[in-house]
């Protein structure tokens, strides 16, 4: 249905013979019924409104496309080399265009809205937070003695700690020069959203009262900072070296200590002390920083190597380095396992355990038994990760 009311229409005539022409009719009023010749061979078709003023395509059965340069006005439709086909009433409907059918082209509020939540989902990398989120829980259930320490106090302190962090890893995995390829944010509102979550959190970090923690917020700042921001001297992802040194300094140590030292001071009240549980688990994280840094440039190899980029991977080789990471995995594998059978309260005494029980006591073989229970325990909780 074509919808006309007090408007410029354009014709479009396309005729089978080397004859073409466009027309235009001003002021037309559909008010009443018109009658159009349509004869044989020949179509005319109504333009809508909408395409008024654009430069019009004609073609005709012996000759290709063509452009017109210019809409004659008031010509008269008759075309002697169309023949006559039938000649009767044509009926025009007049109305005016209905609001609903723009609307259906164009986004409702709510699919605008979910648009771009998907679109702010997709820019903080919900995946890094993840990361962000283990490793924090992780190192803030070390500074923990006994079940007795698991109180509101804490549990508030550690979620107050937990949004720093992740407002922090936000603004390192999304600087103001990184906004989705797609276009789905602009500009301006990656660099709102990046500088937002930073400001943030150094404002959540001062509101804590943790000289530490804020410290540790600002290294993380500028390491994240020199990591990615293209200065000279900066832009550390450009060397292996570099890229290494940041991931281990940053996901290694900074996090680590900063926030142990936090839930231990400033949440839990108690006096700092560096524990052997934390020095390890500071080796284990850095051995897997270390690896993580060299995996990552295997499967970009090609292209390194076509833009001149001296990875170990391009160095090395693929293979080279993939075996080094392995290598590096089962020191560390059997550093946890060496670590777990000679430390308190976990001596070489518990695997032999069964020869020291007293078979005429019965907390001697309660014990026992309980202690079997927890192995039985642990196993569901290791047998997820055995692949063999």
């Amino acid at each position: 249905m074509v919808i006309y009311s007090n408007v410029y229409v354009t014709r479009m005539i396309v005729c089978s013979g080397n004859e073409r022409e466009s027309w235009s009719e001003s002021t037309v009023k559909m008010a009443n019924r018109r009658n159009f010749t349509f004869a044989y061979g020949c179509n005319k078709t109504l333009e809508s409104p909408l395409v008024q003023g654009r430069r019009k395509s004609v073609k005709c059965s012996r000759s290709p496309f063509y452009l017109t340069s210019k809409i004659r006005k008031s010509e008269d439709i008759s075309n002697e080399s169309c023949k006559l086909m039938f000649n009767r009433p044509v009926t025009l409907q007049v109305c005016y265009a209905s609001k609903s059918e723009d609307a259906n082209q164009r986004m409702t509020s709510q699919e605008v809205f979910f648009k771009n939540l998907d679109a702010l989902h997709r820019f903080i990398r919900p995946y890094t937070l993840m990361g962000t989120v283990i490793a924090i829980t992780s190192v803030s259930l070390l500074p923990l003695q006994n079940l007795d320490d698991l109180t509101p106090t804490y549990f508030m302190g550690f979620f107050k700690a937990m949004v720093p962090g992740l407002l922090m890893t936000v603004y390192e995995v999304n600087k103001p020069n990184l906004p989705l390829t797609s276009g789905d944010l602009s500009m301006r509102t990656g660099i709102a959203i990046a500088s937002s979550s930073l400001l943030m959190s150094l404002a959540m970090g001062i509101m804590l009262r943790s000289p530490p923690f804020l410290l540790a917020l600002i290294i993380w700042f500028l390491l994240s900072s020199a990591y990615s921001a293209d200065l000279p001297f900066l832009r550390w992802k450009r060397s292996s070296f570099l890229t290494t040194l940041y991931i281990v300094l940053e996901r290694g140590l900074l996090l680590q200590f900063a926030y142990f030292i936090h839930i231990q001071k400033y949440v839990l009240g108690r006096q700092i002390a560096i524990t052997r549980t934390l020095m390890f688990a500071v080796a284990i994280k850095c051995c897997f920083c270390f690896v993580i840094s060299l995996l990552k440039d295997i499967p970009d190899e090609d292209g390194d190597r076509e833009f001149g980029i001296q990875t170990p991977s391009v160095i090395l080789g693929k293979e080279s380095v993939l075996w080094l990471c392995v290598y590096v995995l089962l020191i560390s594998y059997g550093a946890v396992i060496i670590v777990g059978l000679t430390s308190s309260p976990y001596l070489l005494s518990k695997l032999v355990m069964a020869g020291t029980v007293d078979l005429s006591s019965k907390a001697s073989t309660l014990s026992f038994y309980m202690f079997i229970w927890k192995l039985h325990f642990v196993q569901y909780l290791v047998l997820p990760f055995v692949r063999l």
